[in-house]
């Protein structure tokens, strides 16, 4: 069967590797650092305490919308690790609680019922959202301008109220897309409303992975995937080319040989490793994650989670029986360079507001991870730069969350592109292959 050289260990390269090895091809995947996952992933809280707990760089969820990663998960073992919630919750300072989740009507009027009871929203407020919902539906796959202007600019030409736009739209689609809605084209806050709250009645329960990150991906889980052999500490210096295609990568000092190869690595490297391309990567920017961990010594909540209304913090995730909580702050560019105990204060303080508990409570320890290069940037105009699977040379493809993948950049996109690819292979291989699965709606 051919060889492909997977570059690079995120979800698109694990993907793409979990395809191809059960289409049987031989894979050989090659990452840079000594676990898998990329931006999804875990360490020990203690570096270089290969003992210490493990924690994620930053809370990663899934909607039940996200039929590839969770075909993804299902082909690795690992889909009952998963916990989906049906509620959602969203907290005022002061700790008043609203509830959003499925009541006993179909779609796309399955979560209205407990949308009109939200406290955290007036009247004026749900109406003029349900006024947008409506003109959503209409507009999505006519309007053709929804790339070329912020989701900002549709939320006011739909006269959405202050509270509608800062307490419920920002609060769902910063966190999906990672960017402020000024900055986020308006297509994407699109798909986000339309896959994961209104095609099908069960789309928005949320996903929580129950373990660490790292360990949806353990080297045990590959037993049964076929032919792939992962490389750990094993970075990719070069793809070398001969007669416009390419022949091998270098890693460690030593060419590695193979029929294709699939480069996963984020759009700042791509030109370093395979300047032949010739792809230009130069309009995409970055657009962070900051996650702060805490551990007190009491639980100071019960609730799983929660959406944190008004403050820098978005979202609480309770992760040890109310001790242990992360909070996360999308497109955190504010918090870039305010040092680490400051935002642990930050962050202390705005949690104090929504679980009083938290005034009593002692912090054993807190850490604060600031993902610089979380995903990138989902402005207007960059949908159409996102480059296409196939490139110039007929044995080389591309995958990763920034890839036009057909979704922003998530989890869910990260695996569709790396589908994709696999597909693309498999097609210029002549093996049959198909792996990815269409959207729900």
């Amino acid at each position: 069967m051919p060889s492909v050289n997977i570059v690079g260990g995120g979800l698109a390269g694990l993907a793409a590797a979990a395809a191809l090895g059960s289409a049987g091809f031989r894979v050989d995947l090659f990452e840079s650092r000594p676990f898998l996952g990329g931006r999804a992933t875990s360490f020990p809280v203690t570096p270089g305490d290969d003992d210490a707990e493990l924690i994620d760089n930053c809370q990663h969820v899934l909607l039940r919308c996200c039929v590839n990663l969770l075909d993804f998960y299902g082909r690795l073992g690992v889909a009952d690790r998963i916990h989906f919630y049906r509620e959602f919750y969203f907290l005022e300072p002061g700790g008043r609680l609203s509830k959003l989740g499925r009541g006993s009507l179909p779609a796309p009027l399955h979560l209205t019922a407990s949308f009109l009871r939200m406290a955290c929203l007036s009247a004026a407020d749900k109406f003029s959202i349900a006024r947008a919902m409506m003109a959503l539906m209409r507009e999505r796959g006519r309007r053709r301008d929804l790339d070329q202007i912020t989701m900002q600019d549709w939320l006011l030409q739909k006269k959405q109220t202050p509270h509608a736009i800062d307490r419920f739209w920002r609060q769902v689609l910063v966190s999906a897309v990672n960017e402020e809605l000024d900055r986020m084209a308006a297509v994407h806050g699109f798909q986000v409303f339309w896959l994961g709250m209104l095609a099908r009645a069960d789309a928005y329960e949320m996903g929580v992975p129950q373990v660490p990150l790292r360990e949806l991906y353990s080297l045990d889980a590959w037993q049964k995937i076929g032919a792939v052999r992962i490389h750990a500490r094993s970075p990719v210096d070069r793809l070398l080319f001969r007669d416009g295609a390419a022949t091998a990568v270098e890693t460690l000092g030593e060419s590695r040989a193979a029929d294709f190869h699939i480069c996963t690595v984020p759009f700042e490297r791509l030109g370093a490793l395979a300047p032949e391309l010739g792809i230009d990567t130069a309009p995409f920017q970055h657009s962070p994650i900051t996650g702060i961990h805490v551990w007190f010594d009491r639980p100071v909540t019960e609730l799983p989670h929660a959406a944190l209304l008004d403050r820098t913090i978005q979202w609480m995730f309770n992760k040890g029986q109310g001790r242990y909580l992360q909070f996360v702050v999308s497109a955190s560019r504010d918090l870039l360079e305010t040092p680490r105990a400051e935002v642990i204060e930050l962050a202390l303080g705005e949690a104090a507001e929504f679980f009083p508990r938290v005034r009593e409570a002692k912090v054993e320890k807190a850490s604060v991870i600031k993902e610089v290069r979380a995903t990138y940037s989902a402005s207007p105009g960059m949908e159409v730069l996102r480059p296409d699977t196939k490139t110039v040379a007929p044995n080389v493809f591309l995958a990763g969350d920034w890839t036009r993948s057909g979704w922003p950049a998530t989890m869910e996109g990260a695996v569709r592109s790396g589908y994709r690819a696999a597909e693309e292979t498999c097609a210029v291989a002549g093996v049959p292959g198909k792996f990815l699965l269409p959207d729900i709606a």
